[in-house]
């Protein structure tokens, strides 16, 4: 699967402001970038550093005024792609050192809270078996609803009103996932077959000594999703964050089947 990727932001700063991107497509075994080009105006300051786990990379702006973007890309999807059903847990005490923060509670998936509810609903599964109970649990019971949710909105919220996004989907179902002692992590991704097209979250699980993707909301499909990078929850893979006050101008995402 080969696709084609353009991403374009226009944002407005009034004051100098110190921006941190993740938006391009990375470097990884699972996906060879073919064409990748960005254009981004100039300012004060321009950085490449490591994203998480250095999967991708993230770019450190120093700007004031508009800031305009341009990114395409090209990017031939090559993992390896395996059904999840059939996958074992990986008993904790075996877990390669790398997953184990991914065990853990975070900002927006208190997996600690949960562990009551999971052994409720999902106690009779083991593995691969109760992660896919989970997504469909997860696609099931919520409802996708644009503008349901903020920038705030944890797991719990979502799991008690029952609508949102994508992240939202994704932060459920990693908070599950991790209740039940698998390794769960968000990626953020450009994906074929959403709508409205956007920057895609979802989740990825660490079964059978490998990670998968994973996307609750069913609109992407793991052979087309080119992935940005990686975190505990959305917080460590936003697009743009801004440490200062950002006015959206436009933004656009659009993803084909090249």
């Amino acid at each position: 699967m080969k696709l084609a990727i353009h991403a374009q932001l226009d944002y407005q700063f009034e004051h100098p402001t110190d921006v941190l991107l993740q938006l391009e497509a990375a470097a990884i075994p699972e996906q060879q970038i073919e064409a990748a080009h960005i254009d981004i105006s100039e300012g004060e300051h321009f950085a490449r550093v490591d994203a998480h786990d250095e999967i991708g990379e993230r770019i450190w702006l120093r700007i004031q005024g508009q800031l305009l973007i341009d990114y395409k890309a090209t990017v031939s999807i090559e993992r390896l792609l395996t059904d999840c059903l059939a996958l074992p847990k990986v008993p904790p005490h075996q877990l390669p050192g790398e997953t184990v923060q991914y065990l853990m509670a975070s900002r927006y998936c208190p997996s600690d809270q949960f562990q009551c509810f999971v052994d409720a609903e999902f106690g009779r599964l083991q593995g691969g078996e109760r992660v896919i109970a989970m997504r469909d649990w997860v696609h099931s019971h919520l409802s996708y609803v644009p503008g349901a949710s903020d920038s705030d909105t944890t797991a719990l919220e979502t799991f008690v009103k029952r609508q949102g996004v994508c992240r939202d989907y994704a932060h459920l179902m990693i908070t599950l996932v991790r209740a039940s002692g698998i390794p769960a992590r968000l990626a953020s991704v450009y994906a074929l077959g959403v709508e409205p097209q956007d920057f895609h979250a979802v989740a990825e699980v660490f079964l059978g000594g490998e990670w998968h993707l994973v996307d609750a909301t069913g609109m992407a499909k793991e052979a087309a999703m080119a992935k940005i990078g990686i975190g505990r929850d959305a917080a460590d893979v936003a697009f743009l964050t801004a440490y200062g006050l950002a006015r959206v101008n436009s933004q656009s995402v659009r993803v084909d089947a090249a």
